[in-house]
């Protein structure tokens, strides 16, 4: 009996692991940028003192779905999306780097360029600053450019670049903070061939009929286990009415 309970629980436990993943996707279908985590899984055999007859399921977040989003037209000069593959560049608050598809940028109090989350933008030497303007730009290669306030109409100043990297798809991993770092730590080289589209934001490519069909399904799965442990709780009991009959 024991054995058909751990069976049983383990299966339960992964299926709440499996709905947690399928939650957390559905809960950024319209998150700027997300890319949605895969879920599969896996059967292992159960090693003991007999021989491994018994399998149990393990739930596993294999990787992430790293496909282009759907875009959306802003008009906003802030607002930027990266075509094709690669990613913007952003600093940690622990000042470690960090990458991203999100291309809701805005400008704090203190004239750094962040992401609609917060964190800051990082250049060609750190986070950039922007002073005070009355246009802005922001090219396809990344480069921004601003009128000052009281300048001539067509006078634009370069202030910086973003910095725009395009690492192997293998070396980049996603963390719990919902970035991507180099699997292997450290910081990826600039891309100059990365490009952007201004006045577009790159929407989550997360599939909502998918993810909640998928999140019945571990439902049904939790449902079943639960089963199994209520039956073996059963059989537990009808044998020791038989023991002590």
């Amino acid at each position: 009996m024991d054995k058909l309970l751990y069976i049983a629980m383990t299966g339960a436990r992964e299926a709440l692991t499996s709905q947690t993943v399928r939650a957390n996707n559905l809960a950024n279908a319209s998150t700027v940028g997300f890319k949605a985590d895969y879920n599969q899984y896996r059967t292992l055999s159960v090693f003991g003192e007999t021989h491994p007859s018994r399998a149990y399921a393990m739930s596993e977040r294999p990787g992430t779905d790293t496909s282009v989003g759907s875009f959306m037209t802003t008009g906003r000069d802030m607002d930027v999306a990266i075509k094709g593959d690669g990613w913007l560049a952003v600093q940690l608050p622990d000042g470690d780097e960090a990458y991203t598809r999100a291309g809701d940028l805005k400008r704090n109090v203190d004239g750094v360029i962040t992401t609609g989350s917060g964190l800051p933008v990082i250049g060609n030497s750190g986070p950039i600053f922007l002073p005070e303007y009355e246009k802005l730009e922001i090219g396809v290669d990344g480069t921004i450019s601003i009128r000052g306030l009281g300048e001539a109409p067509l006078a634009l100043t370069q202030v910086d670049r973003l910095k725009l990297v395009n690492p192997e798809k293998g070396e980049l991993v996603k963390r719990e903070d919902g970035l991507f770092h180099l699997r292997n730590g450290g910081e990826a080289d600039e891309d100059v061939g990365v490009q952007l589209a201004s006045g577009v934001l790159e929407g989550s490519n997360v599939n909502g009929v998918a993810e909640l069909t998928e999140m019945i399904s571990a439902s049904r799965l939790f449902e079943m286990n639960i089963k199994m442990i209520d039956n073996a709780k059963r059989n537990d009991e009808a044998a020791a009415r038989i023991l002590h009959s």
